[in-house]
């Protein structure tokens, strides 16, 4: 039995039986190194290579940009973030629920990660939602959806493992996931316009707690919203203007962070410190080591030819771009519904990117059709990452959920082939 034979077997059957994906990864180039001297797999070549995938200075921007998106959520940035939007808009139809989506995408702009935005901007804004008349169900759903954001709009943490895999400028991915990011935020508050235009609000619930707020003012509001709103700008605006590096950037937001929460909002104190780098550390133990056998996993699959073998077969059956894309993008979606996100991108990106650009695909706008792929994996069983913090945070069952979620991650997708089809929401910006 051949190597690559060897090493899908022993993947997908431990997957199979239930093994977590990072195990999965790591025993099936094991297999290789035990059973076959071909290729020049061995057992010291998979444990240099996992060692030596998070030797780098790009990866330190990872652990703090998390570490910042915890500091954030902590410190209550989400509700003035969501105040700030509800001022303006919040008298609309699905008001609101636009601000909770505008929320989400402005929060992922300071955590980069999906499900910390769905905690954070959920348990600030669900409670007032129902309060106010809208489906709890529905709402948990939306806010699961609209959590993707977190990782599309920068700093994204997919954007930056994407980008040390494909050898691209992590910067202009930054740039690149705006207007996409966007367009799903946009996409997602159609839905919700339409959807509560035809079932209808308590519109006097509603607008009696948006008058509560506009008492406090226009300078008030913007007042105190007004450092959550320009962390981002601090942010993107130093990467963008090549002031700062991306880890220069997670350093600042650290730092940012504590200032604004510890020392204007005064929403955090001392003592809220070691509940925060035990959070920060949970979080990274299980992320770090699955990223480091991924990226070892596709050095693997890199030496043994698979690029090659896909790039041949895909070419030799499918010959338009339209159906090269088409079948890349499909194959994401699927994937993204069974494996992490992070895991199935570094998996798959060492074999699709030399696959695109032979189509003739740019690398920066396949990196975005990459992330926001994979991202409705956030919002679909069985892995669904989004739903299990939503439903532990609302109380609501993953399969009614879900269900809820079906007609938006419809809608996601039309973003999706737009996207995919369209190369200038994500080249428009370079």
């Amino acid at each position: 039995m051949n190597a690559l034979a060897i090493l899908f077997i022993v993947f997908f059957g431990l997957l199979i039986i239930g093994v977590p994906i990072g195990v999965s990864v790591g025993w099936s180039m094991i297999a290789i190194a035990l059973f076959t001297d071909t290729h020049g797999v061995t057992g010291e070549y998979v444990y240099r290579n996992i060692a030596s995938c998070l030797d780098s200075y790009i990866v330190l921007a990872v652990p703090l940009f998390i570490f910042c998106g915890v500091i954030m959520g902590r410190g209550g940035i989400s509700k003035r973030l969501f105040d700030f939007f509800s001022y303006f808009i919040g008298n609309f139809t699905s008001g609101l629920l636009a601000a909770v989506v505008v929320t989400c995408l402005f929060y992922g702009a300071i955590s980069g990660s999906s499900p910390a935005t769905v905690a954070a901007v959920g348990a600030m804004t669900l409670p007032l939602l129902v309060e106010l008349g809208y489906d709890r169900v529905w709402v948990t759903a939306l806010i699961s959806v609209a959590g993707t954001l977190g990782v599309m709009i920068p700093p994204s943490i997919p954007f930056i493992w994407y980008g040390l895999t494909a050898g691209q400028s992590i910067s202009d991915l930054f740039i690149a996931g705006i207007l996409p990011g966007c367009l799903v935020g946009l996409i997602l508050i159609v839905y919700s316009y339409i959807y509560w235009k035809i079932r209808g609000e308590d519109k006097e619930r509603i607008r009696a707690s948006v008058d509560v707020l506009r008492k406090k003012g226009l300078w008030k509001t913007f007042k105190d919203s007004f450092f959550a709103i320009l962390m981002p700008v601090i942010i993107l605006g130093g990467i963008y203007s090549g002031v700062v590096t991306p880890t220069e950037a997670a350093c600042i937001s650290v730092i940012y962070s504590i200032l604004v929460s510890q020392c204007i909002y005064r929403t955090l104190t001392f003592k809220d410190y070691p509940a925060i780098f035990r959070e920060t550390l949970k979080t990274l133990s299980s992320v770090m080591y699955i990223v480091a056998v991924a990226m070892a996993f596709g050095r693997v699959m890199a030496l043994m030819g698979v690029p090659e073998m896909a790039n041949d077969l895909v070419t030799s059956i499918f010959h338009s771009r339209t159906a090269i894309l088409l079948i890349m993008v499909v194959i994401m979606v699927i994937l993204g519904m069974v494996m992490e996100v992070v895991s199935a991108l570094l998996i798959l990106a060492p074999i699709f990117v030399p696959i695109a650009t032979g189509a003739g695909v740019d690398p920066v706008h396949f990196g975005v059709i990459m992330v926001v792929a994979l991202a409705t994996g956030f919002v679909t069983p069985p892995v669904g990452l989004n739903l299990y913090v939503a439903s532990g945070m609302s109380g609501v069952g993953i399969m009614p959920l879900a269900k809820k979620a079906y007609p938006m991650i419809a809608v996601f997708m039309l973003a999706v082939i737009a996207i995919a089809f369209i190369p200038w929401f994500s080249t428009a910006l370079l």
